[in-house]
């Protein structure tokens, strides 16, 4: 098989989580166990950071892998789902990984691959393990899919698990309260580990508090380290609880982004007990960190005047910072491009949407995709008005049509509704 027809193949043949819900999710790890098993277990010649959590996951493991980066260190980053190409989910130093590893894998492991059934999901993940042994990584980081306990991600045995925070998200498989979300997601903390925290949550804390006890394993919130403030021309300064102080240039400066860059420098200082990290050489670089490591997807700017911003945020927590964010911006009219998957409980989010904007229902292509014209019937039950599209381009072809120089346009509701919209990785956003 070229490599299209092997991304054809495990598309069409290894259930996926993204694009068909509940029924790819495997309720334990006797697929991933037996598939590296196959492969000589390539996740125990790795040394790993394991990141979980509802919101941030995805920032926070892409800045730690920065951070390795600009020491040096030849660094693999595991992250789900992707948006425009799925050589996003494996990469070593930013680089995607090649084509003809993708092409080898699926051609060496078919007959193992077709024995064992595994999910799309659980081949990645075997995939990416392989892929950083062959090119002999210093370190990985490897963000969860869902969940924590019971993620095929979850058969290292990490330096260091990190958990950013917890919110309503998949509650029909991780549990329909805070705290019993958070025991999913605490199922990465490991004996004798140290694990981080990101954030306080009084529905949580005692949670993580008992599973680290019962483990011997140290436990340390983010702001017993550190704490981040925003300054003035999108730059930050992060203030060590020792003195230390440094001053960032970026644009990850959004109210929920402070709390990732809290989360990630919290764990690179934990870090430090098994590195060398100069966070000087951090600091320097900050504002190329998403060339660096080709981030996307969170608070995207495409384009100005108006300005357009693509955000995959999905559930409460998420959206609440978003939200938060555009409300501390100058507007005259906010427009929201917005599509969902059918599972989604809307109740949960659509309540946070703002009455005031203009909406714009669309459907991502996907199966899971929730119809346009049933998006926007349950969103007007919560007095969210606006029309359905027959798909996200054309949702947002409307909006930008009908916004001026002062508003804002937004699109956001899932990663595939997102992903329709964003531009190659590489260029710059349009004045």
């Amino acid at each position: 098989m070229n490599y299209q027809e092997c991304l054809d193949y495990m598309f069409a043949h290894l259930p996926m989580y993204h694009r068909v819900g509940q029924v790819a999710y495997k309720k334990d790890l006797g697929n991933i166990k037996a598939l590296c098993e196959s492969l000589g277990n390539p996740q125990e010649q790795l040394r790993c950071i394991h990141v979980a959590g509802t919101n941030g996951k995805g920032t926070v493991s892409h800045l730690l892998a920065f951070a390795l980066q600009q020491q040096g260190y030849k660094t693999g980053l595991y992250t789900s789902p992707h948006y425009l190409d799925f050589r996003e989910r494996i990469k070593v130093d930013g680089q995607y990984i090649e084509k003809s590893f993708v092409r080898k894998f699926i051609a060496d492991h078919q007959k193992t691959i077709e024995e064992i059934q595994p999910s799309f999901f659980e081949i990645t993940v075997a995939m990416a393990f392989a892929y950083f042994v062959w090119r002999k990584t210093d370190y990985v980081i490897i963000e969860v899919g869902l969940g924590g306990r019971l993620d095929s991600t979850n058969i290292i045995a990490p330096l260091l698990s990190v958990i950013t925070n917890i919110s309503y998200d998949h509650t029909d498989m991780l549990g329909d309260t805070l705290a019993a979300i958070a025991g999913e997601k605490a199922g990465i903390i490991k004996e004798k580990t140290d694990v981080l925290i990101g954030e306080r949550q009084a529905e949580t804390s005692a949670v993580f508090e008992q599973i680290a006890m019962e483990k011997s394993a140290p436990l340390t919130y983010a702001d017993q380290v550190l704490t981040v403030v925003l300054l003035k021309d999108e730059k930050i300064r992060v203030d060590w609880k020792s003195g230390k102080s440094l001053e960032l240039q970026t644009h990850l400066n959004a109210p929920y982004q402070l709390k990732n860059i809290a989360t990630a420098f919290a764990a690179m200082t934990l870090l430090t007990k098994k590195m060398n990290l100069d966070f000087d050489k951090v600091g320097r670089q900050m504002d190329q960190f998403e060339q660096k490591v080709r981030y996307m997807g969170r608070w995207q700017v495409i384009s100005r005047k108006p300005l357009v911003v693509a955000d995959s945020a999905h559930n409460e927590g998420g959206l609440t910072y978003v939200f938060e964010k555009i409300n501390s911006l100058p507007h005259r009219q906010l427009h929201i491009v917005t599509g969902m998957v059918n599972d989604k409980k809307t109740e949960l989010v659509l309540h946070l949407y703002p009455k005031s904007a203009t909406y714009y229902f669309a459907k991502a292509r996907i199966p899971r995709g929730k119809p346009a014209e049933l998006l926007r019937d349950e969103a007007a039950q919560e007095g969210l008005i606006g029309k359905a599209y027959t798909s996200t381009k054309k949702a947002l072809a409307a909006a930008i049509k009908k916004a001026n120089s002062e508003d804002i346009i937004l699109i956001t509701g899932s990663i595939f509704t997102v992903a329709e919209i964003l531009p190659d990785p590489q260029v710059q956003p349009k004045d």
